[in-house]
């Protein structure tokens, strides 16, 4: 059995290949319906599995596909910079096309569906980050996902007004996203007030397309906010988490595991204290 990274101690490693032969390494914790997080640049980093302790700690069983970087890793300048090298010569991302669907993506439907059928449950929660942040949006064409949460979502990469606007999955995609949320699919969204890399124009835009069924959460990191967040603030969940009891990282976080407890069907008493 491959060893497990110290950070990645006491969650599974197996790995899952989807229905075109695509193969990844897949770390599991917990128990419960599934929730597949998919990891920010530069990969599962210690905070990434910080975070996702948190939800297996509420009753669900964390999935981290391993899609870029080395596991268990800590975050640097350095190193985000050439998982982020490797995330531009991929094929598997999409970073500047508009109204494209990032091809990684069918593997992520594949793994939903197969962790639905190990898992049990109503569905899937899909949590997406930063470049994979609209992944979990562009996953509900698998009908399984019923819990998605775009965290600072990145694609296409903002570098002019349409860009900007621009949601990071296919039209055909986004069609089937909007029929569902016509019954009974809800999306989360969450992102700093002042990030340029995850602007405020594409939640514009999501309430646009999604009406009431986006919860869109946006975090005030102005200069002088009260909670000191920087400008540059860019991950919610992460790096630029604070648990503090009252900030409003920590209130999104707890607003977030009610929507994933509460749209996997996860009983108050099956989930435990997050700390």
């Amino acid at each position: 059995m491959s060893v497990v990274p110290f950070a990645l101690e006491g969650f599974e490693m197996k790995p899952f290949t989807s229905s075109s032969g695509r193969s990844r390494n897949v770390y599991r914790r917990g128990s419960g319906p599934a929730v597949i997080i998919i990891h920010e640049v530069p990969g599962i980093t210690p905070d990434v599995a910080v975070f996702a302790r948190r939800v297996a700690d509420h009753g669900m069983t964390v999935v981290l596909p391993d899609l870029l970087g080395t596991p268990g890793r800590p975050m640097t300048i350095p190193y985000a910079l050439s998982s982020f090298a490797r995330a531009c010569v991929s094929r598997e991302f999409t970073l500047l096309a508009l109204n494209k669907t990032s091809p990684i993506v069918d593997y992520l439907r594949d793994l939903a569906r197969h962790e639905h059928e190990t898992c049990g449950g109503p569905g899937v929660g899909a949590v997406g980050m930063c470049l994979t942040g609209g992944f979990a949006l562009a996953m509900c064409v698998e009908t399984s996902v019923v819990a998605p949460v775009m965290s600072q979502p990145g694609l296409p990469l903002p570098t002019n007004p349409e860009h900007r606007r621009a949601l990071g999955l296919s039209d055909a995609d986004l069609a089937v996203v909007q029929r569902r949320t016509t019954e009974d699919l809800c999306v989360m969204g969450l992102r700093f007030s002042e990030d340029s890399k995850s602007p405020g124009e594409r939640f514009t835009r999501f309430r646009e397309v999604l009406g009431d069924k986006f919860i869109g959460v946006e975090i005030d990191s102005s200069p002088g906010n009260p909670w000191g967040y920087k400008k540059s603030a860019h991950s919610v969940l992460t790096a630029d988490y604070s648990d503090e009891a009252t900030s409003p990282t920590r209130r999104a976080l707890e607003d977030l595991l009610v929507f994933l407890t509460s749209r996997l069907g996860v009983a108050p008493n099956d989930a435990r204290d997050a700390n």
